[in-house]
């Protein structure tokens, strides 16, 4: 059963409730205006899509000692990074904002070489991570960069697994020390945490108890693994399903301990299953406990354009296609 009382979980049915969704990037544009307005040091940089990150929530905050700490460089995400470096060198927090193909790609050897070698405090907000962000198409979908930014040395990448835990996460990075890259989704759809659900850099957690397979997802599969979950416990299958809200550095004990437990392991993500969450476990078992395991996510495809909850569906990363997959994998249909 999910651990709701001890974590704080809204009850699925209440997180599936149309009134209940909401988009991160909505909650981050917000979490990021009471940060700078309590911290003089926050500044924030965006590349032209202020209105889209929304960063727009600093610029037009009506507090000219807040808003003067907006910058829009342009469509330049090379110099966005290259100038959230030089902020941090003087001493400022800044959040980097962009899309989280941009950041990751355009801009990977300036994260690289300005941001991660010598170990700066620059927070770079990727909101839009995933297939779910929709019409906007495959050149817009981040699903590398997972794989394109755990590489890097000094890097630590969290994962928002809805609006609700966006807060707790900008909280928690605004003094971490290092570079921070912080992987939201787009569109508005189920919260399932609360702002009383704990978080803390570095660890996963349980969210629901099973003995019979360990589920390991980060961002909006979460909730999908979840109601995955439910549907298999009616057939007397009981999955322990682990928020990766950290997946660098990722949180090896808990990988561990639930792999040994049960014995099988899926790992469920919004991103190409080469390279990402997937990667970095089996990287640990493969040291620790080698175990079996199935990877759910995009097949090694730039996918299409559609509607986001069309597109989760036809890539089998919704409640349904979690269920299919791993009812095939326990050879239960």
């Amino acid at each position: 059963m999910a651990l709701v009382e001890t974590m704080h979980l809204l009850p699925l049915e209440e997180a599936s409730k149309r009134e209940n969704w909401r988009a991160c990037k909505k909650v981050y544009g917000g979490a990021l205006l009471e940060l700078a307005q309590k911290r003089p040091e926050v500044v924030c940089l965006d590349a032209d899509l202020a209105n889209s990150t929304e960063g727009r929530r600093i610029r037009d905050s009506g507090d000219e000692g807040v808003s003067r700490r907006f910058f829009d460089v342009g469509i330049s995400e090379q110099d966005l990074v290259g100038t959230g470096a030089g902020l941090a060198l003087s001493g400022k927090i800044p959040y980097v904002n962009s899309f989280g193909v941009f950041l990751s790609g355009r801009a990977w050897d300036q994260i690289r070489v300005s941001v991660c070698y010598p170990n700066l405090n620059v927070r770079f907000g990727g909101p839009y991570g995933g297939i779910s962000v929709g019409p906007d198409g495959p050149t817009h979908f981040a699903i590398s960069d997972i794989a394109l930014l755990r590489s890097l040395p000094n890097m630590t990448l969290v994962s928002a697994a809805d609006a609700a835990q966006v807060g707790p996460i900008i909280r928690a990075t605004v003094d971490y020390d290092g570079p921070v890259y912080i992987r939201m989704g787009r569109v508005p759809l189920p919260v399932v945490t609360t702002e009383r659900t704990p978080f803390e850099i570095g660890k996963s957690y349980l969210y629901r108890e099973g003995a019979d397979l360990a589920l390991f997802a980060t961002g909006h599969m979460v909730y999908e693994s979840l109601v995955a979950a439910e549907r298999l416990a009616e057939l007397g299958v009981e999955i322990a399903v682990v928020n990766v809200s950290t997946i660098k550095p990722l949180d090896v004990e808990t990988v561990v301990e639930h792999a040994e437990r049960c014995g099988r392991v899926v790992v469920v993500e919004e991103h190409n299953v080469l390279g990402g969450l997937g990667g970095a476990v089996a990287e640990i078992l493969g040291r620790h406990r080698p175990t079996s395991m199935v990877f759910i996510g995009v097949e090694d495809d730039f996918t299409e354009s559609g509607e986001p909850l069309d597109l989760l569906a036809k890539y089998g990363l919704n409640a349904d296609g979690i269920y299919d997959r791993i009812a095939s994998f326990l050879e239960l249909m």
